[in-house]
């Protein structure tokens, strides 16, 4: 069998992978803080004894643009936006702190500040908790105040502060719940340290940074190169059964 016909699969597998990457950035190009992915391939000679006249597609690690989207300003007390570099930090299910840029916060029944999939917002010590208020205001630098109930309307008092996190770029990577992490390599012993430097928007949010016409034009382009991978199938799958009927009338 013509080994044109791997070629010609592992290229139409490498296609498919791209496109539901960049489909699944299309889905979310409307998503509060989400970070658009890569989808790489690169060819890969077969070596061994014989000549290296074979070059198969091969997945390579995929990337995250991290790249900042634009600020939206919404005027909504509880809604944030790190500004340049940096991360909120979040508890997800499982207890894992994550970091993300989707500062639509909430503050449930129990007073505990979450995003709008209910995941904690992470403090100085822990998960953020505010007590009955007023008015509650989100300083530049993540400060937590409140107004209490029946108290002045200048009478702010401090109850926490967000926890803003700067890890390196290429020490982060992005998990199926769309939140990045340390790598494993990567890992601290501890929590992350919080960066007194970063800052916030209050009434902001940011958007996807993703392109949705880039994303339309990539996915045409991939589905044409998936085509032209399933005519190089066929014409290889072709030319073995001719070789096959030339050799039975021998």
């Amino acid at each position: 069998m013509d080994k044109a016909l791997y070629i010609g699969m592992s290229g139409a597998k490498q296609n498919m992978l791209a496109q539901q990457a960049h489909a699944n950035n299309l889905a979310n190009v409307s998503t509060t803080g989400f970070k658009k992915d890569f989808a790489q391939a690169r060819s890969m000679p077969v070596y061994g004894e014989h000549h290296p006249t074979r070059a198969y597609a091969m997945t390579e690690r995929p990337g995250t643009d991290l790249s900042a989207g634009a600020l939206m300003e919404t005027g909504r007390q509880m809604d944030v936006a790190v500004e340049g570099d940096g991360w909120l930090a979040i508890q997800n299910d499982q207890g894992e702190e994550v970091f993300t840029r989707s500062g639509s916060l909430q503050i449930d029944v129990n007073g505990l500040v979450r995003l709008g999939n209910g995941e904690l917002v992470l403090g100085n010590g822990g998960p953020v908790a505010i007590p009955p208020f007023d008015n509650v205001q989100i300083g530049a630098d993540g400060t937590v105040s409140i107004v209490p109930v029946g108290g002045a309307p200048d009478q702010l008092v401090e109850v926490d502060r967000l926890k803003l996190v700067n890890p390196p770029s290429e020490a982060l990577e992005k998990g199926l719940d769309g939140h990045m992490r340390r790598k494993p390599d990567q890992a601290l012993d501890g929590p992350e340290p919080p960066d007194a430097n970063l800052r916030i928007a209050q009434g902001f949010l940011e958007s996807s940074n993703v392109n949705a016409v880039e994303e339309m034009i990539s996915n045409l382009q991939l589905s044409r190169q998936y085509e032209m991978q399933v005519k190089v199938m066929t014409t290889a799958n072709e030319n073995s059964e001719a070789t096959a009927r030339l050799l039975q009338n021998l």
